[in-house]
């Protein structure tokens, strides 16, 4: 077992996200079965609860930037397996994501800063010009060197895969968006190979279907191979839909990859790869995007993230709060026939559902869609990305071009609903439903794309996403909202434009709430104990939409010590939440060791997990090779000592 100091900012505090719950645990466990109180419900049988999230291998180089979204994937699962005599036995395992990236640092042990640059530095206005490309610059060398003689693991992706997990066609999927998905085999989280759009590395070639892979040809393929953390798959058509966002014009490319596992082989499904979108006119961190039965929206916000900004001695991501939100929403299967909408400056990491609005055509009719809603997590700065990476927020400077009045700092679930009836792009509605915070949205996902009435997602009871510098977001609420309710209040009585909200209630009076049928429940946790993002698992034959439960990885910070540092004997707990009323703890499952707060997780289906495609190999850490840690080949090379030698060197200097 491994456990590592934590992380030292330059003030000497401790860096917020990698400190307490917040800091790596390079402890791997197989599946390991965990005692638990309370009942399990048997539609868990046969799944398992993952999540994902960045664990950082080095964590040596105490002054180094670090930024929560940084570090190696680690996935955290528990799974419930069937015993002899009906009982559930829930298996705790975690496992690092072996990406090329995770591989070559752990075979390298020379190295002490993480082979990529951290987020924090992209974002810190405070690093210079000089410093981002000599960072940048020790990132392709190393590559460069883990592609010569003498290196135990190739750098082909950059991606550590850190950010999400989803099942389509047969394959669980880690995502990131700087680089392609990367497959595991569920239940014991071990890493397959990276998801090409048409076959993962490490299946038999017998599963290959035919079309282009994601990047195509070219010297810059490798940056159509980024996809989005968040693809959706349609709950009814199981068709994978992605974007890859890039450096270069045209910025933004488009994929929709088809169910093939059970179709025959004479008929192959139509496909979409890498098909440009238009209108994108500079390079911008998207991270998640909205999807309909119909339609797709991309969103173009003024969060750049473009090297070209290092010209414009601004940092590499930026947030311009004078600039515009665009919105282009598109046919699913044709990107060319794209509507920009405008409005407000804001940002929006996580969408919680896009459905469509039909009518029925008087002339011909046949039905039409009329327009596209979407619900989001709204923020009105992009604060959350500076203090993620314990940096303070730039402040504005004035501008006598702001088209849009200032907002107050808020993180808010948010209605749009772009018109598609006429010749005018217009946004109709634009409001908040509930005023508290609101992110990490999900949703039943047999209502994905639907008008579902119900979103789950986290709050906090005590400060904002946009968490203030030196504090962490610590998630101490469990949210459902529902929005049909609060959709039919705000049509009725329609907030004001943009900055209006349907409910105005805080956490607390929310609370305090007597009514049984309030539109907002939330599920608040005891004192000193959070949460991380939940998922929603149906009760079979339910009678409602929220018949079910919601999982979620829950921590007590009474474990760590007098100056907040998480003990090596610390645990967390997976909590399982009865989500009709929001208030009773069906079981809680007690976990060998703790879960660092991460970021995604999924809900695995015992259908799914039998449902896997073959898979042929799997990746696991190198046998150690003669040059690469010193020892004498049968016949030695002088040139080959030289070259390691020199290499070794090498990697001292740059490590």
């Amino acid at each position: 077992m491994t456990f590592v100091n934590e992380k030292q900012s330059r003030s000497g505090k401790p860096h917020p996200y990698l400190h307490g719950n917040f800091a790596p645990i390079h402890r791997v466990q197989p599946l390991t079965p965990c005692y638990y109180t309370g009942s399990i419900p048997e539609e868990l049988a046969g799944g398992e609860y993952v999540r994902n999230g960045g664990n950082p291998v080095t964590n040596e180089e105490l002054g180094r930037d670090a930024h929560w979204f940084d570090g190696d994937g680690m996935l955290s699962g528990v799974a419930f397996r069937k015993q002899n005599g009906g009982s559930i036995q829930p298996e705790f395992v975690n496992q690092y994501i072996l990406t090329d990236a995770y591989l070559s640092t752990v075979t390298t042990p020379s190295l002490r800063l993480p082979i990529l640059p951290s987020i924090a530095a992209l974002v810190n206005p405070a690093s210079s010009l000089i410093l981002l490309i000599l960072r940048i610059f020790r990132t392709v060398f190393l590559v460069f060197l883990s592609n010569l003689p003498g290196s135990q693991q190739v750098i082909k992706k950059i991606s550590v895969a850190n950010t999400g997990v989803l099942y389509h066609d047969g394959r669980a999927l880690a995502t990131c968006e700087s680089g392609p998905p990367i497959r595991v085999s569920l239940p014991g989280l071990e890493t397959v190979g990276w998801f090409d759009g048409c076959k993962a590395e490490g299946e038999p070639s017998t599963e290959e279907v035919p079309g282009n892979a994601f990047g195509g040809e070219g010297i810059l393929s490798f940056m159509k191979e980024w996809t989005t953390a968040h693809p959706r798959v349609d709950p009814i058509t199981n068709e994978l839909i992605l974007f890859h966002s890039t450096f270069i014009a045209p910025f933004v490319h488009y994929s929709i990859i088809p169910c093939t596992q059970n179709c025959s082989s004479f008929i192959q499904p139509q496909r979409l790869v890498n098909f440009a979108v238009p209108g994108v006119k500079s390079a911008k961190m998207m991270h998640d995007f909205g999807v309909s039965f119909t339609h797709t929206i991309i969103m173009d916000l003024p969060l750049s993230l473009d090297p070209r900004n290092l010209a414009r001695n601004l940092p590499a991501v930026s947030y311009d709060p004078s600039g515009r939100s665009r919105f282009g929403v598109f046919p699913r299967w044709d990107p060319e026939d794209i509507r920009w909408f405008e409005t407000n400056p804001c940002c929006i990491f996580h969408t919680a559902n896009t459905w469509d609005e039909t009518i029925i055509n008087p002339t011909t009719n046949q039905s039409e869609t009329a327009a596209i809603n979407m619900l989001a997590c709204r923020l009105t700065s992009a604060s959350l990305v500076f203090s993620a990476g314990d940096i303070a927020a730039p402040i504005p400077k004035p501008s006598s071009s702001t088209t849009y009045p200032v907002e107050e700092e808020q993180c808010r679930l948010y209605y749009f609903r772009f018109s598609l009836s006429g010749a005018e792009n217009t946004i109709t509605h634009q409001f908040a439903l509930t005023a508290i915070p609101f992110e990490f949205p999900s949703l039943r996902d047999d209502k994905s794309m639907s008008a579902a009435r119900y979103i789950y997602g986290c709050s906090v009871s005590d400060s904002s996403f946009g968490a203030a510098l030196g504090r962490a977001v610590k998630i101490d609420s469990l949210v459902k909202v529902d929005a049909e309710a609060l959709l039919q209040r705000g049509n009725h009585h329609p907030p004001a434009p943009i900055s209006g909200c349907v409910d105005a209630r805080s956490v607390s009076e929310i609370l305090e709430s007597t009514n049984p049928n309030d539109p907002i429940k939330i599920f608040k946790l005891p004192q000193g104990f959070y949460a991380q993002e939940s998922r929603f698992v149906p009760r079979q034959n339910g009678t409602s939409e929220d018949d079910g439960w919601i999982l979620s990885y829950i921590f007590d910070e009474s474990q760590l010590d007098e100056y907040g540092n998480a003990p090596p004997a610390a645990k967390s707990e997976l909590w399982i939440i009865e989500a009709k009323e929001m208030k009773e703890v069906v079981c809680r499952v007690m976990l060998p060791q703790r879960v660092p707060y991460g970021l995604h997780g999924n809900w695995f289906s015992e259908e799914e997990i039998l449902s896997q495609r073959p898979v042929e190999s799997i990746r696991c850490l190198p046998a150690p090779k003669g040059k690469v840690l010193g020892e004498v080949d049968e016949e030695p090379s002088a040139w080959m000592d030289v070259w390691m030698g020199l290499r070794g060197w090498l990697l001292n200097l740059v490590g």
